[in-house]
């Protein structure tokens, strides 16, 4: 099986989050793989939650308890794109060797969209419906879960999407709202189901609140600090979430 297009792409305009990786099968902790990658913990994670997305696989799995409170390795998956990585390193010196001038890699660097968008999920377009004047755009994300996308029309046309094109839908935390297992969700928003991976406290009262996915995906919120002690979420906690459609950005290689 061949490694996602969009999987493919990050490897080759984003290597140091692959060499994150080898860290990680070097040292088996997220925390001591970010101190010798030089970042910090919770960006470490940030990288691993993206490449987890985007790959058709889990990369790196987690493990809890025992001495020194778990730790972390690589997948199979993992595993094979790290080689994957060994050798994108050993062609990256050709292809600086063969650009004609500097200002080649610097058009390179243009072409390649980085996001502010904190979540990036993959997916595979299974339904399009005009509605009005936007298109209602399905994706199946694996695992049985799908969302709607509202676009305009234009924004299909220009995207060229059809059924079964590859896509990466842009959803910003601050659009993700997070639901306790027994809350009613508003009507037409998507609704995914959630098991709280992580909180991570912020001295403003909006903590980060780390989702994990039923099909291995991961999905990042804030919700207020009040709300989590009120509803007792915590690691390991059943959540929901909830996003309107029109919130949820698409792309597609170039």
């Amino acid at each position: 099986m061949s490694l996602p297009t969009l999987l493919t792409q990050h490897i080759a305009r984003r290597p140091q989050r692959i060499a994150l990786l080898q860290h990680i099968a070097d040292q088996g902790s997220i925390t001591r793989a970010a101190k010798a990658a030089g970042i910090s913990y919770k960006a470490a994670w940030d990288a691993i939650d993206e490449l987890n997305n985007l790959a058709s696989q889990p990369l790196v799995e987690r493990s809890t308890g025992g001495r020194g409170g778990g730790g972390a390795r690589l997948s199979p998956e993992g595993e094979r794109v790290l080689r994957l990585y060994q050798k994108v390193q050993a062609l990256q010196a050709q292809i600086l060797e063969a650009a004609e001038e500097s200002s080649d890699l610097d058009l390179l660097g243009r072409l390649m969209l980085r996001t502010s968008a904190r979540n990036q999920l993959q997916g595979q377009v299974s339904g399009l419906r005009r509605e009005g004047r936007h298109d209602r755009v399905s994706l199946a994300l694996g695992g049985g879960l799908e969302i709607d996308a509202l676009i305009t029309h234009d924004s299909t046309a220009r995207l060229e999407l059809t059924l079964g094109t590859m896509v990466v839908a842009l959803l910003k935390a601050g659009w993700v709202q997070l639901l306790a297992a027994s809350d009613e969700a508003e009507a037409g928003s998507n609704v995914l189901n959630a098991t709280v991976e992580e909180v991570l406290a912020d001295s403003q009262g909006d903590n980060e609140v780390r989702l994990a996915l039923g099909n291995g995906q991961t999905l990042c919120a804030f919700a207020e600090a009040g709300w989590l002690v009120e509803q007792s979420v915590k690691e390991g906690s059943k959540v929901k979430v909830q996003f309107h459609p029109s919130y949820v950005l698409l792309g597609v290689p170039v």
